[in-house]
């Protein structure tokens, strides 16, 4: 068998809900930090060791269940206290895990109470928990009904009721998980938000500086390539840094921001009363800050491809005159070559002449120096015989002219 089977097998379990009855309150505290300030936290409120592979657990914490989960960014943990009476209210979180979770107040992302009621034993209305402007919806096929107003208590809680009507225990906790993996996607989502508006700014001043170099590039006698090429460089780095800085924290928008309206869909909502639907308000309220960041990544892809498309114009310009210039100098190569050729040809000719004064120098010395011996030989047979020679000789140099040129 695979060594991988199981542990690939229960991935499909690797993240239960709780499971309970109502009457109850749910907290959920979702934390960020370093990794070993997450263990820190899990050793606190676990009894045993925690290896550090495991994804999430369940364990007793002050005599109620408390489940812990890793994620990639954040930990989370979900604490279900029983009540013991069906008294409108909220609860403040028990001393216990309040005293444990006082240190990383700090690195708290989201913070989220559920009262949970039954249908059958609650009779009063959903404005005596003190919400301003509730949304609220049946959800489940109406099964169940949750209302909250989406405002920060003043431990910065955000608080929702919910009714069950005809869930068991089971569907009750997967449904409430879901709520709670809606708010914690939904804040990690919009950590991204303060990072796009900055981001914004910076991508004005970059555009109108990639405007300014476009318009340089295509004015009409540019002639210092050199400046603006170093300009456009200095901006794509600036850019490719900005892009590799927060890529990740986009892309990890998108990807909550899908598991939020996934969770959203599977809640199968239905109007409750006059209230505007849980669902309505989130996706009117949270898309246009999905939407903002991802216009923005989509700007810093977009001047990064424009920085990189203006090099390349500009790199291609550069190649071109650098190629006229190249093809005037060839042209001036051969000019010279021509003119090298023709004084060659000049100085071969007047060098034939010269060796042939000297040949025939040296053979009238020689015809003079046999006269001075008593030999009696006329001019005419003196010419006939060393034209001869002077051909043969002037034919023999031009031979090896010939053969030089050759190799």
């Amino acid at each position: 068998m695979h060594p991988l089977r199981h542990a690939l097998h229960n991935e499909l379990h690797a993240r239960p809900s709780l499971y309970f009855s109502e009457p109850a309150y749910v907290f959920h505290l979702a934390i960020m930090g370093s990794e070993s300030e997450r263990q820190a936290l899990l050793d606190s409120v676990c009894t045993e060791p925690v290896g550090d592979d495991l994804p999430q657990g369940i364990t007793r914490f002050g005599g109620h269940w408390l489940k812990w989960e890793r994620h990639a960014e954040f930990f989370t943990l979900t604490y279900v206290v029983t009540a013991i009476t069906d008294k409108p209210g909220w609860s403040s979180l028990p001393d216990a895990l309040a005293a444990k979770i006082s240190p990383y107040t700090q690195l708290l992302i989201n913070s989220v109470q559920i009262v949970v009621r039954n249908k059958h034993s609650w009779g009063v209305d959903h404005a005596d928990f003190g919400f301003k402007d509730p949304c609220g919806s049946s959800i489940g096929g109406g099964d169940a009904a949750v209302w909250s107003d989406f405002r920060l208590s003043e431990c910065g809680e955000n608080r929702f009721l919910f009714i069950n009507h005809h869930l068991n225990s089971y569907r009750q906790g997967r449904m409430i998980r879901r709520l709670l993996e809606i708010e914690t996607y939904r804040m990690m989502a919009s950590l991204s938000l303060p990072a796009a508006k900055q981001l914004s700014s910076q991508l004005n001043v970059f555009d109108r500086t990639l405007a300014d170099l476009s318009e340089r590039n295509a004015a009409p006698g540019t002639s210092n390539a050199k400046v603006l090429l170093t300009e456009i460089a200095a901006l794509s780095a600036k850019v490719v840094s900005l892009s590799a800085k927060h890529r990740h924290r986009f892309s990890a928008t998108q990807a909550y921001a899908q598991l939020v309206f996934e969770r959203l869909s599977e809640l199968r909502e239905n109007r409750a009363g006059d209230c505007q639907r849980l669902g309505i308000f989130i996706e009117r309220r949270f898309k246009p800050t999905v939407r903002y960041c991802a216009v923005t990544e989509q700007r810093l892809n977009v001047l990064a491809k424009s920085v990189a498309n203006l090099g390349e114009l500009l790199q291609a310009r550069v190649q071109v005159e650098m190629e006229e210039q190249n093809a005037e100098i060839l042209k001036s190569l051969n000019a010279r070559a021509d003119a090298q050729i023709k004084i060659q040809r000049a100085v071969e000719g007047l060098s034939i002449i010269a060796i042939t004064y000297y040949v025939l120098s040296l053979l009238k010395l020689l015809y003079s120096g046999v006269h001075l011996l008593g030999v009696d030989l006329s001019p005419r047979s003196a010419v006939i015989a060393i034209a001869p020679i002077a051909a043969l000789i002037l034919l023999q140099i031009l031979m090896r002219i010939r053969a030089v040129k050759n190799h």
